[in-house]
């Protein structure tokens, strides 16, 4: 009797873009999408027909129909926050989902097999919502995610998977759309050890774009008088400029945003142009990079790390294609960084690798990969001094860098005679107070026999797992009776029938057909393009569009497919310039 072993995909669910891989034979592989592109945008849109589209096609609609797309949601994940989407509200991780169920078709689509299970990347800062929020968008698309593992881990371990037979110490730098995330690790003999991770959970690419767009659209509102911001539309527009400006600036000293036909409201419209020097875009980034600065400096200092003791700074993420950042990471180790993985593709191609090792495959049988816990976990606690008691003390049980899986136990005791119950408020933080770390739960013991302060006591063993996930168990001390931690009132925390709600809700949901989105995506795409454009190259593109929507009226694959290739070539030497 043989058994087949089962298919496990990885996943760098992204804020900007995301992607699936798979190792095959001995190395890992990212998957292309429907569109034979290996980067789907992590975006959502409904469509003038009241279908949803997820992908490229949504990304392009951003600039065009703003009100009707949805961009980087990630970061609002494990919160409560609900997003408007063409008269439906969505929660983020409902919106990852259908994210997820994207990338699962795309990989059954290149593999010829049913996906199941998925291993989910998150950047090494995110707290325990935000990762039980991942799980359940995977949950929510039909994947089990039994492992998830934080992003510049994965990337050490696509590192790691050439570099088996080397001695070295390294730090990961993954400064991606959304997050910024520092891994001080070693690699001994295939087994890559993580000693230390810090970050910023809230800092990427997507914020060096919006300072470009703010600084243009304040030329705008100077130099044409207008009493007040833009309207949506343009701002989309100024946005989407911004952000190849940003790109364009990585190989070049100077740009120029161009914005022909931009509406400014009240029926006047203009044609605007400016110019944007590297040197004052690094001006208006300097804040961000200070912010880069900090997680650098704290993940060396709690490894015990200093820069010079470095073999190696791996750059991870496509916001470390900034002359600044490269810069910036040069001056801090005193050596140029490198870049020996696809800095957009090495996070997937990692969690590909960590996927293989759970299902089993040979060709990495050999690689181990330990991780470390990004945050202190502890509890609120009072503390007496003199006569006097100070409440809101944090009490760390689980202290940041200790590597995972671990279990940790503190006994705390009773602060007032005849006391019966126990608050365990559950933080996590860096902070001396708990007012100034973040909460994730509580939950009170009661039945404590009575009994002078401090004659009764309470174990609270903190256990944390791989996936990054905290549970509690607290035992009083007395009469062993255990209780086990219910977080009350927490978000990105779904029940089953949470899940499964969500589920139907997804079903209902009317999704654009697979075998359109090429063509749907090719709309969207010159749809958003025309308006940048004037003159010749404008006629053009106009041409071109009035030719691919007359072969999809005809209904003729042959003749569809004809013009949509000659669209996309268009559009490709469009944007090349």
């Amino acid at each position: 009797m043989t058994t087949t072993r089962r298919t496990i995909v990885g996943i760098d669910l992204g804020t900007t873009y995301s992607l699936v891989g798979t190792v095959q034979g001995k190395a890992p592989l990212v998957l292309p999408n429907g569109l034979g592109e290996l980067l789907t945008p992590s975006a959502v849109s409904v469509d003038d027909d009241g279908r949803l589209l997820v992908g490229a096609a949504a990304r392009a609609r951003a600039q065009t129909h703003p009100e009707l797309t949805v961009l980087a949601f990630k970061r609002d994940m494990g919160t409560d926050r609900k997003y408007r989407l063409g008269g439906r509200e969505m929660t983020p991780e409902e919106l990852s989902a259908l994210v997820l169920r994207e990338l699962k078709a795309d990989a059954e689509q290149a593999l010829g097999v049913e996906i199941e299970e998925a291993v989910i990347t998150v950047p090494a800062y995110f707290g325990d919502r935000q990762r039980q929020a991942t799980r359940d968008a995977g949950r929510i698309a039909g994947l089990d995610v039994e492992r998830i593992i934080n992003e510049p881990t994965a990337a050490a371990l696509a590192y790691g998977l050439h570099e088996r037979d080397r001695e070295l110490r390294a730090v990961v730098l993954d400064l991606g759309g959304g997050t910024f995330d520092v891994t001080v690790l070693e690699i001994l003999e295939g087994v890559i050890e993580i000693q230390s991770s810090a970050g910023d959970s809230r800092l990427g690419g997507e914020d060096f774009a919006d300072l470009v767009a703010a600084d243009v659209e304040r030329r705008i509102v100077e130099q044409h008088r207008l009493d007040g911001p833009l309207g949506r539309v343009a701002r989309a527009r100024v946005r989407e400029a911004s952000e190849q400006a940003k790109l364009r600036l990585s190989g070049a000293d100077e740009t120029t945003v161009v914005l022909p036909a931009l509406d400014l409201g009240g029926g006047r419209s203009v044609d605007f142009s400016t110019a944007l020097s590297r040197v004052d875009a690094e001006a208006l980034w300097a804040p961000l990079l200070e912010r880069v600065r900090a997680p650098i400096l704290r993940a060396l200092r709690d490894a015990g790390v200093r820069p010079d003791r470095v073999d190696e700074v791996l750059m991870v993420g496509g916001a470390t294609r900034m002359p600044c950042v490269v810069r910036l990471a040069a001056s801090l180790f005193g050596r140029m960084p490198h870049r020996r993985l696809p800095a957009d593709e090495a996070v997937a191609m990692g969690a590909a690798v960590q996927a293989a090792l759970k299902a089993g495959d040979e060709a990495v049988e050999d690689m181990v990969a330990t991780d470390v816990a990004p945050f202190t976990l502890g509890i609120a606690t009072s503390v007496l001094s003199g006569s006097r008691l100070v409440e809101g003390v944090f009490a760390p049980i689980l202290e940041r860098g200790t590597v995972i899986p671990a279990s940790r136990v503190e006994r705390f005791r009773t602060v007032e005679d005849g006391q019966r119950r126990i608050l365990v408020e559950v933080y996590q933080g860096e902070h001396s107070l708990v007012r100034d770390n973040t909460k994730l739960g509580h939950y009170e013991v009661k039945d404590l026999p009575a009994a002078p302060a401090g004659e009764q006591a309470v174990d609270v063993r903190f256990t944390y797992d791989l996936n990054g996930i905290l549970e509690v168990e607290m035992t009083v001390v007395e009469t062993r009776q255990v209780d086990h931690l219910v977080l009350e009132q927490r978000p990105g925390r779904m029940s089953a029938a949470d899940i499964e709600a969500a589920r139907k809700r997804m079903r209902a949901l009317k999704i654009h057909p697979r075998d359109t989105l090429p063509n749907r995506t090719a709309l969207a795409r010159a749809e958003a393009l025309y308006p940048e454009l004037r003159g010749p190259a404008r006629d053009h593109l106009g041409a071109a569009l009035a030719s691919f929507r007359l072969a999809l009226e005809e209904q003729e694959p042959a003749r569809i497919e004809e013009q949509r290739g000659l669209l996309n070539r268009l559009l490709e030497m469009l944007r090349r310039g």
